[in-house]
């Protein structure tokens, strides 16, 4: 019905209740056995598990299959509640009892009520009309009465006419057990859809004074929508609410819980038209009537979150905007330039045939544009991630070979080029320190990723790869964890504005078919991301040439797969992969002073241009 709102304090307080040891890995909050079955005969652990953003539950034993929401739990447990105003409505066995009113008949404004209504500009019909009057010894309290549709006297509110907050305790009070309805609900006429709502009292009377229809207001303020449940079947007479709240700092009141909750449309007085008054009690007193119904002729239709006007957006030339080239020329002309800042793009091949390096090789090229850079390497130590970027940022020019163990050959870079490469992407380049990883790492490495990226300008993020960045306890998480952190991945890429590789193996059944489908785990984490790449060798090709396929470019359409697929070259000494092998000993800016030029020491095996 859109009365209850999931929190996670009540999915806590539920394994508070329940007493089963419970662990939460990411957004699930997984519980040691099912309350259900009880893990079954076999005694089945972390079966269940409650999902803290939305309130779902399921158990993953076939013979139980029991699933839900926070309401279903609320149901089934007598010791579990969510509150005594969803049990009213949710649950009959639990609905509180209210006392009931004597049938009277209608009641007539004493003189008091009266003269205290004519001072607020509302006159003795409508007084009559809504039977308002004051108490028999207390001519100083006004009484409201709350009739439901029918006229049965359902809650009675009370209201000092002489209140002083030095003296008084409470402006206003209402009597103890009643059941919470609106006020002018009895007068309301059904064959009118709109509907208008006001805070207090005395706003809704002024409303009905100004000659307009079905005013009703709330009993206990702008805070206790208690009246909901009660009253929710009857608001399903109105297509239309108008919210005439009170204003107050800019903000009217009511509005926000109202149009979450109204099945309608929703409506709301400008704040121009409040004239500078708090409600519609004072814009009857200073301006009257017409002033009022203004007010309410006035009010617009929200707009809906998350929906604008197409017309509203901003044409924006998809090729002028920011992107880091990845450095292969003939990829950044399929990618029309390299990739753009908020795009997340999935990178995959088989394991040990170099998509690591090629993303590597991406983040390297970045640098050398004066870009900065974070990459996460789930499988290799800190230092062998620096060896292989350095080897690539160095060129083959700057590596020497020597004979090792067993007629192997092993390369280095000396000393002093390693240094100068350190000290020429320092505040550039940042690695995650995968050695500080608790049991929450993908939540904590989304986390950290978006801060680094705020704190140090990054542009570009390399993720490898989607597995190691997990941590799944149990194999059935798996492709639901993967979904997840792709998505929230994605999500931060674009509201950070800075592009992301992801590394992601490919199936193990995979025959090497250039489609999103050969991509492992979960089928919809393709269908998330911006662009898919597949690395690869081919058979018939030299050791030296890999294949690169694009089987998804979601910006403009163009694919590269089969027999159009770009041809890539490996160079084995300096760990470089481009389209043209000359890039092999291209040198990078650590090499150039600030004039551009290279040093002719530096230069001892650069290939003879002549």
């Amino acid at each position: 019905m859109g009365y209850y709102e999931f929190k996670e304090s009540d999915a806590l307080e539920f394994a508070r209740a329940s007493g089963i040891q419970t662990k939460q890995r990411g957004d699930e909050l997984q519980f040691l056995h099912c309350p259900y079955c009880r893990g079954g005969r076999s005694g089945d652990k972390g079966t269940f598990s409650i999902n803290l953003s939305n309130g779902q539950f399921k158990c993953l034993r076939s013979s139980c299959s029991v699933s839900g929401n926070m309401l279903t739990l609320a149901a089934d447990f007598s010791w579990f509640s969510l509150g005594k105003d969803v049990d009213a409505y949710y649950q009959t066995e639990r609905r509180q009892k209210y006392r009931r009113f004597k049938k009277m008949k209608p009641v007539k404004p004493k003189p008091a009520a009266l003269a205290y209504l004519e001072s607020r500009k509302i006159t003795a019909a409508t007084a009559e009309r809504y039977q308002i009057t004051v108490q028999s010894k207390r001519e100083n309290v006004l009484v409201f009465p709350f009739m439901d549709e029918k006229g049965a006297m359902q809650f009675i509110k009370y209201r000092k006419t002489d209140f002083n907050p030095k003296t008084d305790n409470n402006k206003e009070w209402c009597e103890a057990n009643c059941k919470p309805i609106l006020f002018g609900m009895y007068q309301c006429n059904l064959d009118n859809k709109t509907l208008i709502l006001t805070e207090g009292q005395l706003d809704s009377l002024s409303v009905a004074e100004s000659g307009i229809e079905n005013a009703v207001s709330v009993p206990n303020g702008k805070n206790g929508f208690t009246w909901i449940p009660y009253c929710w079947d009857w608001l399903k007479n109105f297509n239309t609410l108008i919210v005439f709240g009170d204003c107050e700092r800019g903000t009217i009141t009511l509005l926000d819980d109202m149009r979450r909750r109204f099945h309608g449309t929703v409506k709301a007085v400008r704040q121009q038209d409040y004239k500078g008054c708090k409600d519609a009690n004072e814009i009857l007193q200073k301006y009257g009537r017409d002033a009022v119904r203004n007010a309410v002729d006035q009010a617009e239709v929200l707009p809906m979150k998350q929906v604008k006007e197409l017309a509203d957006v901003k044409a924006v030339d998809l090729f002028s905007l920011p992107k880091i080239p990845t450095g292969i020329k003939s990829l950044d002309r399929v990618l029309s330039g390299g990739i753009y800042l908020g795009q997340t793009v999935i990178l995959t091949g088989k394991r040990g045939e170099g998509k690591s390096t090629l993303g590597s090789q991406i983040l390297a090229n970045a640098l050398n544009d004066g870009n900065t850079v974070f990459a996460y390497s789930g499988e290799l130590p800190d230092y062998f991630f620096k060896r292989w970027i350095d080897f690539q940022i160095a060129g083959k020019h700057n590596v020497i070979d020597r004979a090792g163990e067993n007629g192997t050959v092993n390369y280095y870079i000396p000393k002093e080029k390693t240094d100068r490469i350190s000290t020429w992407y320092r505040g550039r380049a940042y690695l995650f320190d995968n050695q500080s990883i608790d049991d929450d790492e993908p939540e904590e490495l989304l986390q950290i990723i978006e801060k680094a990226v705020q704190q140090y300008g990054i542009k570009l993020v390399l993720l490898d790869n989607l597995m190691t960045a997990l941590d799944v306890g149990m194999s059935v998480d798996l492709y639901r964890a993967q979904s997840k952190f792709v998505d929230k991945l994605v999500k931060m890429a674009k509201r950070q504005q800075v592009a992301v590789i992801l590394v992601v193996h490919p199936r193990k059944n995979s025959s090497g078919a250039d489609d999103n489908d050969s991509v492992s785990g979960s089928a919809d984490i393709t269908n998330k991301v911006d662009v898919v790449m597949t690395y690869k060798r081919d058979k018939e090709l030299p050791e030296d040439r890999r294949l690169l396929t694009v089987s998804k470019n979601r910006l403009t359409g163009k694919l590269v797969t089969g027999e159009k697929a770009i041809t890539l070259f490996y160079d084995e000494t300096s760990k470089r992969i481009s389209d043209n092998t000359r890039d092999f000993t291209g040198s990078y800016g650590w090499e150039q002073d600030t004039d551009g030029f290279i040093s002719v020491d530096q230069i001892e095996q650069l290939e003879i241009p002549f």
